[in-house]
This record gives structure tokens, C-alpha cells and sequence, in this order.
């Protein structure tokens, strides 16, 4: 009952100063609005990138020839290496019992050429399985077979940017390009991916059969990647170990380091989770600032409070009101200024990650754990802050109060 009682007295006080109750409040709802963007928009991001991560294949594994570093947020390889081969790939896939398949591969940035438009892109020569392997889906013509890659035909499957680029909203199928002046006939092109977890267009690729890639584009005899899927996701660390003794046994290591990279796909979810993770908790950290200067704001407002309402106090005091009373009264107060604030701030915070969500210009995923930890943060803080104005008030000598000029 005294609670109550107190919460409806607080209200009626901060009402009668509407504008010095509203700039207070403001710190606060800004405060609470810009942690549920940011973590919002954090939530999303990490969202976005874990599933570019899965899009690149199911259970996958991949094999890259040499030591390789990220650079400028890019995998790069340190030096060039010709130990792997087509056939490592066939190995890995009939000795390996964690491995479901494997495919080659080789890339190199091309020039292609249709009529008088030309676009620069990047060549994968493949073998058939990269697209299972890959999870690379056709969405017109088809896929060339084993048939065609043994027989080293010029066969063509583009990815969607390279067909915009080349054709615009022309059917390529059957059309002949030019990859470095070598003709090639388009069968298919692929359904749209994106960008990976690394920035780089899923969907600017010319896939080309791996035989006539080394043949006729490559002029090689060997690859620099190797795609492997796993039989589970419970089996990619075991059959990454699989795959490292398979290569270091036919490369003849030895006691040498490997001479190729293994990317396992559990290990990069992983990695790029904790980097999302991190980037959300930074921004969420710089956005709980603001939050911290609403605090100030009520401790600025309460200690105003105290000092106008010195007589109030003493008269209080005269009548019977014990220090707990008085204190309480203050604590409601900045406690009640704090959770409109948050309350608030929530509105804006949840209808703006929606706005931005609606008008397409990031994902957003609403954090509801977030969401409660402003609440309670905020209405924590605001109870902190006007602690220290709520123990002068109940400090304050009944008679000493009772002679203060004004109120």
C-alpha cells in the first residue's frame, strides 16, 4: 500500500516539471533504443554470415595446396605449390570412411567474351561432384557429367553475375562464349548464392570441367583445391584427420610440415560466430554508453529534486516520517524515471529494428534476452544514480530543512 502510495506521489512530482522529467528521461530511452538496434542488428549480421558459411556446402571440408594465411579478411596462398593433384581427391574419397566425396579443383581470373561484351571473372575448373559437394543448385539448363569432364569438353556453366554481365535478361543456354579466346558452349547456369563468409560473389563464376580447365585454359597438371564432404557433421574433425594422413602419405612428408592448408567447416562456423559475437558485444558496449549518461541525468535531476524540495523533506520529517521513508521516496522516484525511460526506449529500440528490417537495408534479429537485459540495466542504473540523492535527502536535520528559504 505505501509503495503504491509512493509510486502515484512520485508521479505527481515529476509530472509538475514536465520538460526537466522529459530531457532526464531522454538519456535513457536513447540509451535502451541503441543497445536493441545495435544488438539487433549484431544478431542479424551474425545470422547472415553463418549462413553464407553453410551455403558454401553441407559437412565441408576443404583442401587448399600450400600454407595459407588471411589477408585483409581474405584467405591468400603464401607461395605456389604443385604437389596436389586430381587424383589425391579420388584417394581421399576411396580410403577415407568419414568422407562421403571429394572433387578437384583449379581457378584463375578470366577474361570472358560474348560477342562485344566481356566480363572479368573467375574460372573454377571442376569435377562433376563439386556442385553436390558445394551445395551449387541449377536454376536453368544443366550441369555437365562425368562424360563430358573425361572427354575434356568445352562446356560452360555460369554463375548469375557473370550471365547478367554477359547476356543481361538473355538466355545464354546454347549461346558460345570466349574464355582467353578459347569458345565454349554455356549448358547452365546456377542458382544464386551471394557473397561467402569473406566477401567474395558466390555467384561470379565460370565452372568449366577440370580436365579441359588444365588442358586448354590452365596449361597444369596439377589443382589447388580440394573439396570434401564429410558423411556427418559429427565426422568433420575426424575425417579432416583422415584427409591429412591420406596427402601427407602420398606426398611422401614424412617429418615435413604439410604442404597444404584444411579448412574444416565446424572450426570456420565457429571462428566466424566468435567474431560476430564480438563485433555485436563492442557495439552493444559503445551503445550502453548513452545509457550510462541517462544515469547521470537523473542524478543531476534527483539532486535538483532534493534541494527544491528541502522544506517538503523537513516537513515530512516533522510529521512523523522516519529516514527509510524519505529515502524510499527518492529511490521510487529515479527508479520510476528509469523504467518509463526504458520502457520506452524498447518501443523505439523494437520499432526501428523492425523499420530498418522492413526496409531491406540489413537483417535484424530481435534479441529478447537483450531486450530484457536494457530493461533491467536501465531501471538497475537509474536506481544507482539517484541512491546517493536519496541518502542526502534522508540525511537532511528536520529542523535545518524546516528554515530553508524557498520550496
Amino acid at each position: 500500500m505505501r509503495l503504491s502510495r509512493n509510486l502515484l506521489l512520485s508521479w505527481d512530482l515529476l509530472t509538475t516539471h514536465r520538460l526537466r522529467t522529459l530531457l532526464s528521461v531522454l538519456g535513457i530511452v536513447v540509451g535502451v533504443a541503441a543497445v536493441v538496434l545495435t544488438v539487433s542488428a549484431g544478431r542479424g549480421a551474425e545470422r547472415d554470415i553463418l549462413e553464407r558459411v553453410r551455403q558454401m556446402g553441407v559437412n565441408l571440408i576443404v583442401v587448399n595446396a600450400g600454407q595459407t594465411r588471411i589477408i585483409a579478411g581474405r584467405q591468400r596462398q603464401m607461395a605456389a605449390v604443385t604437389t596436389l593433384v586430381p587424383e589425391d581427391a579420388q584417394a581421399i574419397a576411396d580410403t577415407c570412411p568419414s568422407v562421403k566425396d571429394s572433387a578437384a579443383a583449379a581457378d584463375k581470373k578470366v577474361a570472358v567474351k560474348w560477342q562485344t561484351e566481356t566480363a572479368s571473372t573467375k574460372l573454377m575448373g571442376v569435377e562433376p561432384y563439386v556442385f553436390r559437394v558445394r551445395n551449387v543448385d541449377i536454376a536453368t539448363g544443366r550441369i555437365f557429367d562425368e562424360q563430358e569432364s573425361r572427354g575434356r569438353r568445352r562446356v560452360a556453366v555460369l554463375g548469375p553475375t557473370v550471365a547478367e554481365n554477359l547476356f543481361g535478361r538473355l538466355n545464354p543456354i546454347g549461346l558460345q562464349i570466349r574464355i582467353d579466346r578459347v569458345p565454349f558452349t554455356v549448358i547452365g547456369v546456377t542458382a544464386p548464392k551471394g557473397v561467402d563468409a569473406g566477401g567474395v560473389d558466390q555467384d561470379d563464376l565460370v565452372y568449366v570441367p577440370l580436365r579441359t580447365a588444365m588442358r586448354r585454359l590452365l596449361n597444369v597438371d596439377y589443382i589447388n583445391t580440394i573439396f570434401v564432404q564429410a558423411t556427418s557433421s559429427a565426422d568433420l574433425s575426424e575425417a579432416e584427420e583422415q584427409v591429412r594422413a591420406v596427402l601427407r602419405e602420398r606426398h611422401r612428408l614424412g617429418s615435413k610440415p604439410d604442404d597444404f592448408t584444411i579448412q574444416n567447416q565446424s572450426t570456420l562456423l565457429e571462428a566466424e560466430r566468435a567474431a560476430a559475437e564480438s563485433l555485436t558485444l563492442l557495439i552493444g558496449s559503445v551503445a550502453a554508453i548513452s545509457l550510462f549518461v541517462g544515469g547521470v541525468g537523473i542524478l543531476a535531476v534527483m539532486l535538483m529534486s532534493v534541494r527544491e524540495r528541502t522544506r517538503e523533506i523537513g516537513l515530512r520529517r516533522a510529521v512523523g516520517a522516519t529516514r527509510a521513508d524519505i529515502r524510499t521516496q527518492f529511490l521510487v522516484e529515479s527508479g520510476l524515471l528509469s523504467g518509463v525511460g526504458g520502457v520506452v526506449g524498447l518501443i523505439v529500440g523494437v520499432a526501428s529494428a523492425l523499420l530498418v528490417a522492413d526496409l531491406g537495408y540489413w537483417s535484424v534479429v530481435i534479441s529478447w534476452r537483450a531486450v530484457l537485459t536494457a530493461m533491467v540495466f536501465s531501471i538497475g542504473l537509474g536506481v544507482l544514480f539517484g541512491s546517493y540523492p536519496a541518502h542526502r535527502a534522508a540525511s537532511l536535520n528536520p529542523i535545518t530543512a524546516l528554515r530553508a528559504e524557498g520550496a
